[in-house]
C-alpha cells in the first residue's frame, strides 16, 4: 500500500500542465493507496506547491463518507467498502468511470467550498454540453444530472485551507453495483452514463475534456 501511494506521488507528469494546474494521469489504480497520496501530497505541499489534477480510474469499489451511514449498502458484498474522509455518502468507483482528484490551494485562489463545488460542477455542465447533454444540478444534492439521473458525483476533504478528493464521471462502465448501494444517500437515485446517452467515446478522452474544462473553471481569479 506504501509504495504504491509514494508511486502516485513521484510518477513524472507526462503532458503538458493545465494552465495554472499540473496534471497527472494516473491510469488505473487501486483507490486506498490513491487516498493516502492524496493525503501525503496535502499534508506536506506549501504555498509555493503547484496546484494539480489527477486523472485515474479505479478497480471496482464502494467509498463511504465521513457522515456515511451504513445503511445506504443495502446488502453484504465482496466488494470492497472504503472508509475515506471525503464529504458526502456512499458511491462506486469503476473502470469506465473518469475520476479527476482535485489537489488546490484554495486559500491562495480565493475559494470557499460553496464556490469550489459550483465551479467543478458548472466544467462538467460544460463538457456535457460540448456533447450536446443537458447537465444539470439538483438542490442539496452535489454533483452532475441529466434528466434527473446522475453522471457525475463529487465529494470534497477540505483542510487548513486546501481541498483533495474530486469528481467522479460516469463514461462507459457497469452500472450494476449502483443498485445495492443508495448513491451518495438517496434511495431510488437514478444513475447515467454518457454511453447510455448516445456518447461514444472513451474514458481517457472523456477524462481529458472534463481536465480542460476544469482548468478553465477553476484558473486563479486572485
Amino acid at each position: 500500500m506504501r509504495s504504491q501511494a509514494h508511486s502516485v506521488l513521484l510518477e513524472p507528469i507526462r503532458a503538458r500542465a493545465a494552465p495554472d494546474f499540473l496534471v497527472r494521469r494516473l491510469g488505473v489504480l487501486e483507490y486506498e493507496p490513491t487516498w493516502r497520496a492524496m493525503q501525503a501530497f496535502s499534508a506536506s505541499r506549501n504555498a509555493a506547491t503547484p496546484d494539480e489534477f489527477w486523472l485515474v480510474q479505479h478497480p471496482p469499489v464502494y467509498t463511504q463518507g465521513l457522515a456515511g451511514k451504513t445503511e445506504h449498502l443495502l446488502s453484504e458484498t465482496a466488494m470492497p467498502v472504503v472508509k475515506t474522509d471525503r464529504g458526502g455518502q456512499i458511491t462506486y468507483h469503476g473502470p469506465g468511470q473518469a475520476v479527476v482528484y482535485v489537489l488546490l490551494d484554495m486559500t491562495r485562489r480565493g475559494l470557499k467550498v460553496r464556490e469550489l463545488v459550483r465551479r467543478i460542477e458548472q466544467a462538467a455542465i460544460a463538457m456535457l454540453t460540448d456533447y450536446g447533454l443537458n447537465g444539470e444540478r439538483l438542490n442539496g444534492a452535489p454533483g452532475v444530472y441529466v434528466a434527473g439521473a446522475k453522471i457525475a458525483a463529487l465529494g470534497l476533504r477540505v483542510k487548513g485551507g486546501c481541498c483533495y478528493h474530486g469528481i467522479a464521471l460516469n463514461v462507459d462502465m457497469d452500472l450494476a453495483p449502483y443498485t445495492n448501494i443508495n448513491p451518495c444517500g438517496y434511495a431510488g437515485m437514478r444513475v447515467t452514463q454518457l454511453r447510455d446517452l448516445g456518447v461514444d467515446i472513451d474514458t481517457q478522452t472523456a477524462g481529458e475534456a472534463l481536465l480542460a474544462h476544469l482548468a478553465r473553471s477553476l484558473k486563479n481569479e486572485s
